[in-house]
């Protein structure tokens, strides 16, 4: 019997309104920039840059990077702009970056339509982009949401804003254990949540984190209630294909993140190594890593983590990208492993994905997989 198609209602966060209900994830280092990000919004969906040592191919990058990376965040949003003039654009930053508030305040100024915050709590966000704006002397333009992976930490942003800032998110991304990259959880948490932490995807009992997807929906509507404002809720972790999107609709959701899916597509900006990687990967082969960061993440199994795991990889150049990371102590420079897998050396390299990565078959376009994500094909 053939399927019945169904149609995704439209995502509408503040003055902007997505066709489709499709945020493509922020993937860094330099996986998700104007290219990528800029073929999303043209699709109808939002497109996402990263902001990870953005700036990491300009010639000044490793003598003054910080420099480097505040000039590329112009530069990218303006290409991803070329591509889709009409689009939703942004940008996505870790809190955990050295001078996380001058990003923010950066890619207010560059024309962000919304910025997402995950990798620690975004507490000051609303003071950021408030003086952005402020500067530059104009109204509410930019959406502003926190990544939360529990009811408590939904609790903590949303009162945290309500009380110093008297505001709420514009909306709220939702990001579960099967997400790709840095995880809001503990180990212990992605074993609770029946996640075995070096056969991470075949044991993922996805109903278990389901009510706590509710939970979160239902905290966020508090708050939406009282500054009277829609906050539409994005889930993102282990979305690939338009029934995980359907799954997530039934919960509750307004729209889903997607981002290991869009790796594998002729517009992503990584080395067609790094997509290569995804294509041969089986699923015994993404695991749970430790992150400088501070921070469990999934990654790809590889020559690279095999010698972490030996022992510390020596940091021989310190390119000052995270708030709270001693070059003499760090495991190894994220800085540089993840500069190595997005310019294709797969082998020396930390290769993040999602817990789906081992699914992705082909290389495609994302016109195409926008279409099969929403049941269209």
């Amino acid at each position: 019997m053939e399927q019945k198609r169904v149609e995704l209602k439209p995502l509408k966060i503040g003055p902007f309104t997505a066709k489709r209900p499709i945020i493509q994830g922020g993937m860094g280092v330099g996986v998700s920039l104007s290219s990528l990000a800029g073929a999303v919004a043209k699709a109808g969906g939002i497109g996402i840059i990263s902001t990870a040592q953005i700036g990491f191919r300009s010639p000044d990058f490793k003598k003054n990077p910080m420099a480097a990376n505040l000039k590329a965040i112009h530069e990218e949003f303006n290409k991803a702009r070329e591509i889709a003039p009409e689009g939703i654009l942004g940008f996505n930053i870790m809190v955990a970056t050295k001078e996380y508030g001058q990003y923010v305040k950066e890619a207010v100024k560059a024309g962000a339509n919304v910025i997402i915050s995950g990798a620690g709590l975004p507490v000051d966000m609303p003071k950021f982009v408030a003086e952005a704006e402020e500067e530059l002397g104009c109204g509410r333009r930019t959406m502003i949401a926190p990544i939360v992976s529990s009811i408590k930490s939904a609790m903590v942003i949303c009162r945290m804003w309500d009380r110093k800032y008297k505001t709420a998110p514009d909306f709220v991304v939702v990001e579960g254990p099967c997400a790709g990259g840095h995880l809001g959880f503990s180990r212990e948490q992605l074993e609770e949540y029946g996640v075995d932490t070096e056969q991470v995807s075949r044991t993922y009992k996805k109903n278990e984190y389901e009510e706590e997807i509710r939970g979160i929906i239902k905290t966020v509507k508090e708050f939406a209630e009282k500054y009277k404002k829609e906050i539409p809720i994005i889930v993102a972790g282990g979305v690939f294909d338009h029934e995980d999107v359907m799954r997530q609709m039934e919960l509750g959701a307004d729209g889903v993140q997607v981002a290991t899916r869009f790796v594998t597509t002729e517009e992503c900006d990584a080395d067609p190594a790094y997509k290569q990687a995804y294509l041969d990967a089986k699923e015994e082969d993404i695991v749970i890593v430790k992150s400088p960061v501070g921070m469990p993440g999934r990654a790809i199994k590889n020559d690279f983590l095999a010698r972490a795991k030996e022992g510390r990889i020596p940091v021989t150049h310190c390119f000052g990208c995270l708030a709270k990371c001693n070059p003499a102590e760090t495991p190894y420079c994220i800085t540089r492993a993840l500069i190595n897998a997005v310019e294709g050396n797969v082998q020396d390299a930390l290769l993040f994905c999602g817990s789906n990565a081992y699914r992705c078959e082909k290389i495609e376009t994302v016109p195409a997989v926008m279409a099969a994500l929403c049941g269209e094909v």
